[in-house]
Parts: C-alpha cells; structure tokens; sequence
C-alpha cells in the first residue's frame, strides 16, 4: 500500500469525485512540483488543497511561511493535526475566501475549481505559481491562436504571465484514479506584451467575446451593449478565436474610446 492508501485508510477519508478529489501518490512528481516552485528562504508560500498532505510534508521542512487553504473538514483536522504550528491553516473554500499576500503558489488543482482559482491567481502579486491541473485544462492555458483549446483562459493567462506546461503526469499517479491524465504547469507573472487603454474593458471585451465564440464578435458585443451602430471598432466581422491577444486589446481600446467619447 503506498503512503496515500494508507492515509486515506488511516483518516478515514472517501475521495469524493463531485469536489475531484484524487490525491497524487508518486513522491518523486511532487518532489519536481516542488522544484519547479523555486522556493527560497523566507518566501510566504500558499497551498489550495493539501489534501493528504504530499507537498504539505515537503514544504513544512523548508525555510519559508506556510499557509494552505482546505475545505473539506476531515483533511483539514488531519493537516492541523500532522503540522501543528509548522504552517497556517485556513480552512474554507479557497474560491470564496481571500487569499493572504504570499510569493509562491503551489496547487494539485481540483478540475471543478481550476478556473475560478487560476482567475483568482491572477489578480494577487506574486512570482511563481505551480499547479497541478488535468492535461486537457493545462493545454487551454497555452494554447494557440485557432486552437480548438484557445480560449478566454488562454489570454487572460498571456496578458499577465509566462505559462509553460513543465510535464504531463500520467493518471496512474494518482487515487483514486482519474479519467485523464495532468500537468504540472509554472506560471510566471511579467508584464503585459502590449498596453490597452482600460484593463477592465479588455477583460470584458474577451469574455463576452469567448462566451459566443462562434459567433461574430460585433453580434456579441452588440447584444452586451458594448457596441453601437457607428462605432469605429475593428474586427467586428471575425470571431474571437482567430484573433490574437494584442488584437482584442485593439478592440478593447477601440470600445473604451467609444463609450468615454
């Protein structure tokens, strides 16, 4: 039995599949989690989900400031049980509860919470985060433009952050055992590649946008009021997953300019 078979026997938990609970087995990926973090000395460095404690175990020896965040009630006691005063526990829902300042960011992300977290991610200061989410959400963060996989996610994540996909882990790694396989993927904050007038407006833009991606995007922003007959706003006849990001912003400004005209 390995450590987490034991654990999950141990403490009683039953991995629950509506909040995808599947808890890595396999030291050595966390041990490159782990590394691929780059945690120095003194970092605050904040865990989602410790679950079982497998980057837990790895980061209380470090000389840094742990906090972790756990929702579900029988992990939480067994975090706070097994670390004690060797880190901070939050225990709440990491979506609703807000974040405390922190450098590093480590996560094995649950799939039903991986894009309200990683959108929450990105409005926090910080320098590297690491997590560990399901290969097919991983390749929608670096997607190409045209990509079936591209996507609102995609250029959120490329307006503030380098994103790169540091290995795919194989679902063998993990119990119980996923449908598909995950990736560990290191998001590195930097600034944007291109100015907009207004970062609310973009934002907006490439969600309304995203929402109707097969549509036109002047339908879309049109029927959310964004646009109005004889505004100048370029590629209003193209749909938005041919667009690159410094493109929307151009549609961005163009609808700032508009709607302060």
């Amino acid at each position: 039995m390995t450590d987490t078979g034991r654990l999950i026997a141990e403490t009683g938990i039953v991995p629950k599949k509506s909040k995808g609970q599947n808890f890595l087995i396999d030291g050595r990926v966390a041990d490159r989690h782990i590394s691929y973090a780059g945690i120095r000395e003194g970092d605050r460095v904040l865990e989602v989900g410790p679950g079982l404690g497998i980057l837990t175990e790895r980061m209380a020896d470090l000389p840094c400031d742990l906090t972790c965040i756990e929702l579900d009630d029988i992990l939480a006691e067994y975090i706070s049980g097994t670390y004690g005063d060797r880190l901070r526990l939050i225990h709440g829902d990491a979506v609703k509860v807000p974040f405390p300042e922190f450098d590093v960011f480590v996560s094995n992300l649950p799939y039903s919470v991986s894009t309200p977290i990683i959108f929450k991610l990105l409005d926090h200061d910080f320098r590297t985060a690491v997590v560990m989410v399901q290969k097919e959400f991983a390749d929608r963060m670096v997607a190409d433009v045209g990509s079936p996989d591209y996507s609102r996610l995609t250029v959120n994540l490329f307006y503030r952050a380098e994103c790169e996909i540091m290995e795919t882990v194989p679902a063998s790694r993990f119990n119980p055992r996923p449908k598909v396989d995950s990736a560990l993927v290191r998001i590195t904050p930097r600034k944007a590649p291109f100015d907009v007038l207004d970062e609310r407006t973009f934002f907006r833009v490439t969600e309304v946008a995203f929402n109707h991606r097969r549509k036109k995007i002047g339908t879309s922003l049109k029927s959310a009021g964004m646009v109005r007959p004889g505004d100048d706003v370029p590629y209003l006849d193209e749909r938005i997953e041919n667009l690159r990001p410094v493109e929307i912003g151009e549609i961005a400004d163009a609808v700032y300019r508009a709607s302060s005209g």
